[in-house]
């Protein structure tokens, strides 16, 4: 069971969306094993100390793009069956790393692979959530053509999640008017709707993702991962990144 949390969290369940590339070497591949352990250890401090029950959706991009595939000639199907094997990678990744600071994991996967992950059940999700472990969410929607951005928005909505979080990892630390690397001049926005990301086409997550989290009421906050402690301070009530709702 989870500890006896010492302060009221803004929420109590979220889902973590982490991208493939957070996780990865600095060129851009493979696994760093410092960022997973940075990235574990946010997890377990926020959960021991708020006892807030957290699902983590985990993408591939650090082995494998569906549209980089599809781009390539490949059919997108077979691509994105690809990308979804990557996030399992990714998802073990992170299980190891949470159980070695302490913090009991299971994986699940929309694509069944009994051997090394459990089968996506949504009751059993929960049933993980309540006993105090985080569960990792891999394998996307389970289908082509969906995002791991629309994947974490729809397990959001299944496990009855109240936020999304949404980690970068490129140093910017929430939504530009434009990007802040290219153009000096952009201003982060520390509050922004549904529609005025879509409308502006700014880089949250895909439409399909953010029209379902309006749809559903599902906040997003988008935050630098990689800063220490901001899994924490958020759920703690601190006014970080960029609120989406």
């Amino acid at each position: 069971m989870s500890p006896s949390p010492t302060t009221t969290p803004r929420w109590k369940r979220i889902v973590l969306k982490l991208s493939g590339e957070a996780l990865a070497e600095k060129s851009g591949f493979g696994l760093d094993t410092d960022t997973l352990h940075q990235v574990a250890t946010e997890i377990y401090e926020a959960k021991q100390s708020l006892g807030v029950d957290i699902a983590v959706v985990v993408g591939g991009g650090n082995f494998w793009r569906g549209l980089k595939g599809a781009g390539q000639g490949m059919d997108q199907a077979q691509a994105d069956y690809m990308g979804m094997l990557a996030t399992v990678m990714n998802g073990l990744a992170l299980q190891d790393s949470l159980e070695r600071v302490g913090q009991q994991s299971r994986v699940m996967t929309a694509v069944e692979m009994p051997k090394v992950a459990e089968p996506y059940i949504r009751r059993r999700a929960e049933r993980h959530l309540e006993k105090g472990r985080v569960v990792i969410l891999a394998g996307g929607t389970g289908n082509p053509f969906f995002t791991t951005d629309t994947a974490a928005a729809l397990r959001a909505a299944e496990i009855s999640a109240q936020a999304i979080l949404k980690g970068t990892h490129s140093g910017v630390d929430g939504v530009y008017t434009a990007d802040p690397k290219k153009d000096p001049t952009a201003t982060k926005y520390s509050h922004i709707s549904y529609l005025d990301v879509i409308n502006k086409g700014l880089k949250v997550m895909d439409s399909t993702a953010i029209t379902f989290c309006r749809d559903n009421n599902l906040p997003i906050v988008v935050f630098n991962l990689l800063q220490r402690g901001n899994v924490k301070s958020i759920l703690e009530g601190a006014q970080i990144g960029t609120l989406v709702e």
